[in-house]
Parts: structure tokens; C-alpha cells; sequence
């Protein structure tokens, strides 16, 4: 009697989206513990104050928190996503911040 293989079972996923909100973000702030990461999403807001330093305020809008293997899943799954956006419309330049003892050129 010649054993057959298992069957593969076929999931369907239906994704719920009645709850969900759309945010964007300019920033975000990581912090860790042993067990799981947390990122704050959020937007950085330059202020100037009469006669006070220029200073940035970080206002966090959505918190995450994963577990190190969803994060590690998040971070391929950016990295594939990002490398597919420069292989068509080329490499995407980050700007290097200002230190924090300078105003940034064209302000001030």
C-alpha cells in the first residue's frame, strides 16, 4: 500500500481594516527591553520662541510594540520594500542632522 503525502490545507486571510486609523510621521524613537521593542511614531516640530534657543518638540502620535521576531520580520520586509522603491526611482539621500549647537542652513 503506497502512503500518499498529507494534503496542504489551503487559509484564507481576510483583512479587517474597519478599525484602523492612517497617521503619518516624520520620526521615530526606539527603546528596548529584553523582550520587546518599542517604537514611537510621531512628528518632529520646530519651534522658535522669541529670544529662546530654537528647539525641536517630538510629538508622539502612535506607540508599537513587537516582539524581537516581528520586529526582525518588519525591518526584511522594509528593507524589500525599500530597495524595490531605489531600484526604480534611485537611491534615497538622507540628511544628515544638524549638530545640535548649529541652526540649520537658511533658518535663523
Amino acid at each position: 500500500m503506497a502512503e500518499t503525502a498529507p494534503q496542504q490545507q489551503q487559509i484564507q486571510l481576510r483583512i479587517d481594516e474597519s478599525k484602523m486609523t492612517t497617521t503619518y510621521s516624520n520620526t521615530i524613537r526606539t527603546s528596548t527591553t529584553q523582550d520587546e521593542i518599542v517604537l514611537d511614531f510621531g512628528m518632529n516640530i520646530p519651534m522658535q520662541m522669541p529670544g529662546q534657543d530654537p528647539m525641536v518638540i517630538f510629538n508622539v502620535g502612535s506607540r508599537i510594540v513587537m516582539n524581537w521576531a516581528g520586529a526582525k520580520r518588519l525591518a526584511i520586509s522594509l528593507g524589500q520594500v525599500v530597495r524595490q522603491y531605489e531600484e526604480r526611482n534611485g537611491e534615497i539621500q538622507l540628511q544628515q542632522p544638524a549638530p545640535a549647537d548649529q541652526t540649520p542652513a537658511g533658518e535663523g
